[in-house]
């Protein structure tokens, strides 16, 4: 049976581990998330794990008849509340939302991910190499794990680390990502109005070009002294 101190694996890797298909979708998360580079499609792998497990249970309350009373009803508000609170599901959504719920959601709610997109990080790998170095936190908490899922509630209270030299908000670094975030409102309340995420993207592309103003955080960050690469 096992020792119960020793907990199971619970991702679980492809059936089918050669389907060329599969290989370059994962590629490409990988890329897009800025995972790691050896050991990527574990963490895209993690995520899926995770998520057949909310849709596994969401499909055996949906199939129950009597669910609309009981112990079923409150175990399907509880399924619909924690998923609402993990930020995969929108206010007012319904257990069969649950179901439309893919990977990329998954991906999106994960620490560096978040961290990314509250525009803190010029990129998603930059995003990484900051919450490993520990620059960034959760409130007064420095978190160095960039797979932690984050909740609604703690959105607001990530910040750069008050130990870490881009919590001044006079560091040079700190000063052009805000001019550059400015530009980029300035241009949006003029111009039509366009989704958030292309927002980022085109967001990132000037903080990379503009080279000269805002080094990148590769260049800025020292590489961690002894203990493993996140790479």
């Amino acid at each position: 049976m096992g020792d119960p101190k020793f907990a199971r694996p619970k991702t679980s890797t492809p059936t089918h581990p050669w389907k060329q298909a599969r290989i370059d979708e994962e590629h490409e998360l990988k890329d897009k998330y800025g995972l790691k580079k050896v050991g990527g499609m574990r963490e895209i792998w993690r995520e899926k794990s995770a998520l057949r497990r909310h849709r596994n249970q969401a499909m055996k309350l949906i199939g129950r008849v009597d669910s609309s009373e009981g112990h079923f009803a409150r175990e399907k508000g509880d399924l619909v509340e924690s998923l609402y609170r993990k930020g995969l599901l929108t206010e007012g959504s319904d257990i069969d939302d649950v179901l439309q719920i893919d990977v990329e959601h998954m991906l999106s709610r994960r620490f560096q991910s978040v961290v990314y997109y509250k525009g803190l990080a010029p990129t998603m790998r930059s995003a990484r190499n900051l919450i490993v170095h520990g620059h960034i936190s959760i409130g007064n908490q420095r978190m160095t794990v960039p797979g932690y899922h984050i909740l609604r509630e703690q959105e607001d209270e990530i910040q750069y680390s008050t130990n870490s030299p881009y919590a001044d908000p006079e560091h040079q670094f700190r000063k052009d990502m805000e001019q550059l975030r400015l530009t980029m409102v300035s241009e949006s309340d003029e111009e039509e109005e366009v989704p958030e995420r292309d927002a980022d993207a085109e967001f990132v592309e000037k903080i990379k070009s503009d080279s000269a103003k805002a080094p990148t955080v590769e260049d800025t960050v020292p590489e961690k002294e002894g203990g493993e690469s996140d790479d």
